[in-house]
């Protein structure tokens, strides 16, 4: 799949850490998922490119916090695009941005210092970008390979992800055609891209993990 601007984050993103999550996060924002989600994942069907849907999409991560609970943030604005093509998959892609500025883990103090120079410095390093590199089919799902960007660092990382529709809602006016895309939950780490600190406290207890579980979850219309 060549690149959309994803930055789906998949995607991640989550690298809230170090020793500013001292209490425990939940997300501020319902998680979304794609209507046809509790259905059979389908292949892509025809050449098309979509655009992300912000109110059927979710970005969200869990980190460890003191290694006893899992806690939740995510993040509120993004936009990105899919590009399908079934018949030469190699002309397929997505391409993701992420507004960093809009994480939100429903405490507004802590958001703040995630968003300075401890964390993110969104002053400097105000986007997250996926940029696909290669998509791939796999069983019955797909696998977007491809360059996460963020804090001024660059991974490649892999999203394994089920692909469903796509689906025109009947009957109820001019809607567009939708498809969905759920990706499985992937890890990526803290220390890749030097969010934050992952030194212990003084009793050797690690405040929040380095590891970041992050799922994605969306929906996208077609491009007339």
């Amino acid at each position: 799949m060549k690149a959309t601007k994803l930055s789906l984050t998949l995607l991640p993103v989550a690298l809230v850490g170090g020793l500013a999550a001292y209490v425990a996060f939940h997300p501020g924002v319902a998680y979304a998922e794609p209507r046809l989600a509790a259905g059979s994942p389908a292949p892509f069907t025809q050449a098309a490119t979509y655009t992300i849907d912000p109110l059927h999409t979710s970005i969200s991560f869990e980190i460890t916090h003191l290694g006893l609970a899992q806690v939740h943030g995510r993040f509120n604005k993004f936009s990105g695009k899919i590009r399908e093509d079934a018949k030469q998959l190699g002309n397929s892609g997505v391409e993701f941005t992420i507004q960093v500025d809009s994480v939100d883990t429903a405490i507004p103090a802590r958001d703040a210092h995630l968003r300075n120079a401890d964390f993110f410095d969104v002053a400097k390093y105000p986007e997250i970008t996926f940029k696909s590199t290669k998509i791939a089919k796999v069983r019955n799902g797909y696998v977007a390979t491809g360059d996460l960007t963020m804090h001024g660092k660059t991974k490649s990382i892999r999203i394994p992800f089920k692909h469903y529709g796509p689906h025109t809602l009947k009957g109820m006016g001019d809607q567009p055609t939708r498809i969905g895309i759920v990706a499985e939950p992937i890890t990526i780490k803290r220390s890749d891209f030097g969010l934050g600190s992952t030194k212990p406290l003084p009793d050797g207890t690690v405040g929040v993990s380095d590891e970041v579980l992050v799922r994605l979850s969306l929906e996208a219309t077609l491009d007339k």
